[in-house]
């Protein structure tokens, strides 16, 4: 793991800075590349993990609770795949340079998409077993 990006040099000697070094550590475990010039900061902290996979969690918990309230629907969450997709695919090849902002709401929708869309083949492998 690289050392935790922090933009307050006095900090690495404290508790907060211990507790935070702890959550990259958590953060590096997700496979986040945790790059600092693709990270959110707070308090001068780096955040865990990078924009789009903050982004990715984030999108995972909203499928998850929208799963058990209203279902799914596989045209918005084949088209959150895409658009994180999209968006990395430009800035991979050099196209246009990502922004955080735009890693983080494409992150949203993309986790979004991914959760949806193993939920609802989760629930078919479950129908398909209770009909055996």
């Amino acid at each position: 793991m690289n050392d935790p990006q922090i933009k307050d040099p006095q900090i690495k000697g404290n508790k907060k800075y211990r507790f935070w070094k702890k959550w990259m550590e958590l953060g590096e475990k997700t496979g986040c590349h945790q790059k600092a010039g693709r990270s959110l900061f707070i308090k001068g902290y780096q955040m865990p993990v990078c924009s789009r996979c903050f982004g990715v969690i984030i999108g995972y918990t909203i499928a998850i609770l929208s799963f058990f309230l209203m279902g799914i629907n596989k045209f918005l969450s084949i088209g959150g795949c895409l658009t994180m997709l999209i968006d990395w695919f430009i800035q991979a090849i050099g196209i246009r340079k990502s922004t955080n902002s735009r890693r983080l709401i494409t992150g949203i929708l993309g986790g979004f998409g991914i959760m949806s869309l193993q939920l609802h083949f989760i629930k078919q492998i479950f129908i398909k077993v209770q009909r055996l």
